[in-house]
């Protein structure tokens, strides 16, 4: 992967839906693809699609909440990460007095420690190139806690003032970490699992895949650091 000469981007939580748009859309871009998940059961269809955008696609089997793990598995290709996506996250829906502390400390292990992990990764060769980009995936759980999302909304509030700490420490050593909220459910076949057949619009994937990469292209005179993204119809 680093010996082919362009950038690449680091996809945790890699999978089927918006993982494999992000994938996509990146490498027609120019961009190689790393994915990392604690599962390979996309591998086949993300690579098809970035091998048609001609990109190369490299799956790492990891579990982003290990942090020596990630640490391992991500060095040999830390220097060619010009972009870090951290969109692993675990959904859970569940009242909070049946909620056992296993299971809240999971969803913030996946939403929080990862991107922590994934981030100390790549960071230092960004800030001593000068330039790099990294976006985490947040949630209206993230800025609202709703009954039932007490894990949920914790992590993701946690996982946003992670991205406020990151983007003032490094920003000035140029690179550009921003925090996107996605506020509505995406067109995918994972949410048709959790939620059944849509009854609105929902987020179509290869149109948040093209607002990830633009802000991955932004200049450094004008950059985003928050950016909310809902379907037309999602009241807010």
């Amino acid at each position: 992967m680093s010996g082919s000469g362009k950038p690449a981007v680091l996809l945790t939580g890699s999978a089927e839906g918006l993982g494999e748009s992000i994938a996509e859309t990146f490498a027609t871009a120019g961009y190689d693809i790393i994915g990392l998940s604690r599962s390979d059961r996309a591998t086949a269809s993300i690579a098809q699609r970035v091998n048609d955008a001609r990109g190369c696609y490299l799956h790492l089997t990891c579990d982003v909440t290990r942090p020596s793990d990630v640490a391992d598995v991500l060095r040999p290709h830390a220097e060619s990460i010009g972009v870090l996506i951290h969109n692993a996250h675990s959904l859970l829906i569940k009242p909070f007095e049946q909620t056992d502390a296993a299971e809240f400390e999971h969803v913030w292990r996946v939403a929080c420690l990862g991107a922590m992990a994934a981030a100390q990764a790549v960071l230092p060769p960004m800030a001593e190139r000068g330039n790099g980009t990294i976006i985490f995936t947040g949630a209206t759980a993230g800025i609202r806690g709703s009954a039932s999302f007490s894990a949920f909304a914790s992590a993701k509030f946690a996982l946003r003032g992670l991205a406020q700490s990151l983007a003032r420490e490094y920003g000035q050593r140029g690179v550009h970490v921003a925090h996107v909220i996605l506020d509505g459910l995406i067109d995918e076949a994972q949410t048709n699992e959790r939620f059944g057949p849509a009854q609105n619009l929902r987020m179509g994937p290869n149109a948040i895949a093209r607002s990830y990469l633009a802000l991955a292209s932004q200049p450094p005179s004008a950059w985003t650091h928050e950016m909310d993204l809902r379907p037309f119809l999602e009241r807010f």
